[in-house]
């Protein structure tokens, strides 16, 4: 800022010195600061314009008229110059606060990527669709006929119990087993619907969501997702479903990966095994899924000859896969959201 000009006889010529000093001052203005100052000196209550109009009172008489025009015009005019400075500083720091500096290292927008689960259930498909199987899907809410009895379950079989089983309502009086619905409670209802739909030679995967009310552990969940696997044709053996199995277990976690087959019971294959796998981090056994010889009777109730043709069917657990495959201890983990836990996969 300017100093203030020294008091001149002259009153008109103290007004174009107080002028001068405050254009000088105003223009050497940079920040809001700077501009408080410069209004306090010259526009505030004890500033130098408010001084000049005690030059009223030792003027003679003909030149007040023109005094007190001369020092309202320059209040006008130095009020009207503060203003516009005024919007000019804060429009340069509002510019300021929006500019992106081009030459800082970007940003990065979080990306988000699929679940873990889809993802392994892509990795499965892809891996068995190289083996020669096509991919089949159905409905989750299923009928008793698709869901039971064309699986060869009978009706005093502990599987179809209403408390092992998420039935949606009991069927109006007088219907049968395909109006009573409920959610699936394994993908093998769509094994029964491709084989119903397609001839043999048939070779599917089927991935998809299950629903059982079991009592949630580290490896049990009322909602989970298996990946079942179909094939019909002439002459098909226990070997190949032995040997497609290995294949896939030594192609998926590796061909160091320990497995074992143990004789079970299921009523829709005969003879019928267990797939177990061992997990390394667990130091145990843990089972991925059931599989076996599709029975004369479920091929016989999708209107298949099972004196020319037979099967092998088996349905994994894709959690229980990908819980290997990834070294997961808890199963529930997939379904918490917790996001420090899906931004490692």
């Amino acid at each position: 800022m300017s100093q203030d000009s020294a008091p001149t006889a002259d009153p008109l010529q103290e007004i174009e010195a107080t002028t001068a000093d405050a254009d000088a001052g105003l223009a050497a203005v940079t920040n809001a600061d700077e501009l408080e100052a410069f209004r306090i000196q010259f526009l505030g209550t004890k500033g130098r314009v408010k001084g000049l109009m005690k030059l009223l009172g030792k003027v003679p008489g003909d030149q007040k008229k023109a005094v007190g025009q001369g020092v309202n015009a320059l209040q006008k005019r130095l009020q009207s110059a503060f203003e516009e400075k005024k919007q000019a500083l804060t429009a340069g720091a509002t510019e300021a606060a929006d500019a992106i500096d081009v030459t800082e290292p970007g940003v990065a927008p979080p990306v988000g990527n699929l679940h873990l689960l889809l993802r392994t259930a892509d990795e499965l498909t892809d891996l068995f669709g190289r083996m020669g199987f096509d991919v089949a899907s159905g409905p989750e809410v299923e009928d008793e006929f698709h869901n039971f009895v064309a699986l060869n379950i009978p009706e005093q079989h502990p599987a179809r119990d209403p408390l092992d089983n998420f039935y949606l309502a009991d069927p109006p009086e007088g219907r049968d087993e395909k109006h009573l619905r409920l959610l699936r409670t394994q993908t093998s209802t769509v094994q029964i619907r491709v084989m119903q739909t397609q001839p043999p030679p048939i070779r599917v995967v089927i991935p998809g969501r299950v629903y059982r009310p079991d009592t949630h552990d580290d490896t049990h969940l009322s909602m989970f997702h298996q990946l079942e696997a179909l094939v019909v044709d002439e002459n098909v053996t226990m070997v190949d479903l032995k040997s497609t199995i290995t294949q896939f277990v030594h192609a998926y976690f590796g061909p160091e990966t320990k497995m074992r087959f143990r004789a079970s019971f299921f009523p829709f294959t005969e003879p019928s095994a267990e797939v177990d796998v061992f997990f390394e981090d667990k130091q145990q056994w843990i089972e991925l899924g059931g599989c076996g010889m599709v029975h004369p009777n479920v091929l016989t109730a999708c209107g298949i000859d099972p004196t020319k043709y037979s099967g092998w069917a088996f349905g994994f657990g894709i959690e229980r896969i990908a819980m290997r495959k990834y070294g997961i201890p808890n199963i529930r983990l997939f379904i918490e959201n917790d996001v420090r836990f899906l931004r490692q996969f």
